[in-house]
């Protein structure tokens, strides 16, 4: 590595200040200290509030993110590969089957590496695509505006091909980071500034801008040879509820855990929570999430309060309506254990709606926040089928909430202290 840091010592000139490439000062010092440790120290009184810096944060944040990644992978191709072999189909059309005929491996779901391999095949061109395209934009914002360029978008590129379903064309997941990262991010002042969390708002742009793209029951399964199956579905259990003809409501949960012979998806709550299920590719598996929950919690890094208040409101409101039913609505007879474990709703509730820059920052109005997603998120669910994914808006609507939920918990603590600190005349 000693060769290395000459190099780059030797090159420092050229981006300093003055220097030839000093417009591109941000791009060498990223490169820099993502390889070294930074060399400049404080001199003077300084206050030291946590040794946890962005960066060290950020590779937490990451490695939390690694059962999700490993699942994504893993359930992708695994889901792929069952479709495929129902239809007799033993290598996938296209160079995703060139690159599995090349290893020699064919659709087989029995086959655990060749389910991690052909996902993975989805999976990172998608998450090349994000990362590339957002970054470019990073890179654009930085050397403009003269400022460093942070290590925010290393989760964000993590987080946002997590959220998409493994059909999504890369030309639409190129313009959703772009959008995200530039409206919702930079326009206000880059990492630690944006008011709303940046990759959800990314899916959402997708979300609206291209729902055939992102919803319905076909684009959650990435098999080239899906069509051959007769009869096949790939719809997710929020899906199939929200959709059922007005004979077949009176099912319920029948519509979901029922056989495929019998009309139901052949679902059970166990898979939901293992994610072996057709969804977005990081969000299916409960379990994933749950350990990188636990990761975030014991590092200090994940809000316990924000993720206990949403598993409570989203409880609490689909206990509610599931007590009520309803003769039109089937979503109505999704019992609350359910409704944690499908969907997306662990994924956002542990890395989405955690995220310390767009959350509530008092510790009281952690609890509000959180309560008023896992609100929001049932809500949208079971009130209106028509958006079978709540947690994406109500994370949303959190976020935009937030300022106002730590402004009146901020000025509850200022009139508690003044009342302590009054001296009578």
């Amino acid at each position: 590595m000693k060769p290395l840091r000459q190099f780059l010592d030797k090159m420092h000139p050229l981006f300093t200040k003055g220097g030839k490439l000093e417009t591109f000062y941000p791009l060498y010092e990223a490169g820099d200290t993502f390889l070294f440790t930074p060399g400049e120290v404080t001199h003077g009184p300084s206050h030291v509030r946590d040794a946890l810096d962005l960066k060290r944060m950020m590779i937490t944040v990451v490695a939390a993110l690694g059962p999700c990644i490993l699942m994504a992978m893993w359930n992708t191709g695994y889901q792929a590969n069952l479709v495929l072999e129902a239809g007799g189909v033993t290598t996938p059309e296209g160079w995703r089957g060139a690159v599995m005929s090349t290893l020699g491996m064919t659709a087989d779901p029995a086959n655990q590496l060749a389910n991690l391999l052909h996902g993975a095949l989805y999976f990172f061109p998608v998450f090349l695509v994000a990362n590339i395209a957002g970054g470019l934009c990073e890179v654009i914002f930085s050397c403009i505006r003269n400022h460093e360029i942070n290590e925010g978008f290393l989760v964000t590129g993590m987080l946002y091909p997590l959220t998409l379903p493994p059909t999504i064309p890369l030309w639409q997941v190129a313009i959703g980071i772009m959008f995200a990262v530039v409206l919702a991010k930079e326009v206000f002042g880059g990492t630690g500034k944006n008011f709303i969390n940046v990759a959800l708002t990314a899916r959402a742009f997708l979300y609206f801008a291209y729902p055939s793209q992102i919803s319905g029951d076909r684009v959650w399964v990435a098999a080239d040879g899906y069509k051959l199956v007769d009869g096949y579905t790939g719809a997710t259990a929020l899906g199939q509820l929200g959709s059922l003809a007005a004979d077949r409501i009176p099912e319920g949960m029948k519509a979901v855990t029922n056989s495929v012979d019998a009309g139901g998806l052949g679902m059970s709550w166990f898979d939901a929570f293992l994610g072996v299920i057709p969804g977005s590719m990081g969000e299916t598996s409960a379990m994933a999430c749950l350990i990188g929950a636990i990761i975030l919690i014991a590092s200090g890094i994940g809000s316990w309060r924000v993720m206990l208040s949403v598993v409570v409101g989203a409880v609490a409101t689909s206990g509610l309506l599931f007590a009520i039913s309803s003769d039109t609505n089937a979503v109505f007879a999704m019992p609350p254990h359910w409704h944690l474990v499908i969907g997306g709703f662990a994924f956002g509730t542990v890395f989405m709606a955690t995220d310390p820059v767009s959350s509530a920052f008092s510790e009281g109005g952690q609890f509000v926040y959180g309560f008023l997603i896992g609100f929001m998120t049932i809500l949208v669910r079971v009130i209106n089928p028509a958006f079978p994914e709540g947690i994406m808006l109500a994370i949303l609507f959190g976020n935009v909430t937030a300022p106002l939920i730590d402004y009146f918990f901020v000025q509850a603590n200022i009139k508690r202290r003044l009342a302590r600190t009054h001296v009578p005349a």
